[in-house]
């Protein structure tokens, strides 16, 4: 495993942007008390489809604004508008009114300065979803909303293209943080900005986290990075977008770090909770930070959600996400995810299974077994 640096950390925020949506039964869901009208930027995306799923159970109107690419079947009226943030085509947006917009996709400064133009004085709350890669570092726990963001090194940012963003992904994060602040140029004193961090479970395309359950429930001994103590945090996306709805309802405004569980856990109480979720009870076979380094097995990637909490990533498992909780934020058990997770997997075909996107292949992770037992027993 190589030091994580700046680059890696903002792959960990940008694999966010690829996932598809699982359309699971709804938990029950209260009607609101005063229904809205809800704007949905994305809504077909990761999040999108659960926030509409949400809205539509309590009551509210939703209009969603895409592309047209992906066809949903919603479980109520959706009205379902076209245009393309990329060119900067928002017709089907001008002269409406909406209660409150939610801005999932954008990474691009220009798109929300687009959608300001249109919405400005026609949306009543803009929630703009961001991410944890806005922050500098990530070298002291606990830190907060407060903490200070990457800055941008581009040339102009209202310049860059999803294009070029793919070419420099080291810009993500910046380009988020130029983000909020053109959300709060557009829509002063009525923008909620929601930085998550890792977001799982059914319908993450990018098996971030869906490795460890598929992992766990094939058996035998599984390689599990470092001592199991290192921090994890992530959320599930049906949390994330059911608060995101609540947030909307309660017009809360302000900045906040959507992160998860309610409570610190590390990295061996995540696969115990897994463990549960998936009714197995492997052989965990825990691999020290020194022999991973030296073997190349990379943090995030090679060991999905698992990143080393000290040094220049020991923040990074660790954000303070109190403000959340104390505005609603609630969470679904480990094992809840993870169960769903699975099951969501497995309705994939089976080539799609059989090459998971994260993690270690079953050869790979043989050999490392081995040469660790044998450096053990030297």
């Amino acid at each position: 495993m190589t030091p994580t640096t700046r680059r890696t950390l903002v792959q960990m925020g940008a694999l966010g942007l690829t996932a598809l949506a699982w359309p699971e039964p709804l938990l029950a869901a209260q009607r609101a008390v005063n229904p809205m009208r809800i704007l949905i930027l994305g809504g077909t995306g990761f999040t999108g489809p659960h926030q509409v799923r949400y809205a539509l159970a309590r009551g509210h109107t939703v209009t969603t604004f895409n592309r047209g690419r992906e066809k949903m079947d919603w479980p109520g009226p959706v009205e379902e508008l076209i245009g393309d943030r990329n060119t900067g085509d928002l017709k089907a947006l001008e002269g409406r009114e909406w209660d409150v917009c939610i801005d999932n996709p954008t990474t691009l400064p220009k798109w929300v300065r687009d959608a300001g133009q249109v919405l400005q004085g026609k949306v009543k709350q803009y929630i703009f979803i961001s991410t944890i890669s806005v922050y500098a570092a990530n070298d002291t726990p606990n830190a907060d909303e407060t903490a200070a963001l990457v800055p941008y090194t581009g040339k102009d940012a209202f310049a860059e293209s999803v294009e070029t963003m793919r070419s420099t992904p080291e810009l993500y994060g910046s380009l988020k943080a130029l983000s909020e602040k053109e959300a709060e140029h557009w829509f002063p004193g009525e923008t909620t900005v929601i930085r998550p961090g890792l977001i799982v479970g059914p319908g993450d395309e990018t098996d971030r986290f869906t490795y460890w359950p598929v992992r766990l429930a094939r058996g035998g001994e599984v390689l599990a990075p470092g001592d199991g103590g290192d921090p994890v945090q992530f959320i599930d996306a049906r949390d994330l977008a059911e608060w995101t709805i609540r947030m909307a309802e309660q017009r809360t405004f302000g900045v906040f770090n959507g992160n998860g569980p309610a409570h610190p856990l590390d990295m061996r109480g995540m696969l115990e909770g897994i463990e549960r979720g998936v009714q197995t009870h492997p052989e965990l076979v825990w691999v020290s930070t020194k022999f991973l380094d030296a073997e190349n097995v990379n943090a995030w990637s090679d060991m999905p959600v698992w990143v080393p909490g000290q040094g220049d990533t020991a923040g990074f498992h660790r954000r303070d996400h109190r403000r959340a909780i104390g505005a609603g934020l609630t969470f679904r058990p480990v094992p809840v995810t993870a169960a769903d997770t699975l099951a969501w997997f497995k309705t994939l075909p089976a080539d799609r299974q059989a090459k998971l996107r994260s993690g270690l292949t079953a050869d790979r992770e043989a050999a490392l077994l081995a040469k660790w037992k044998a450096s053990q027993h030297a």
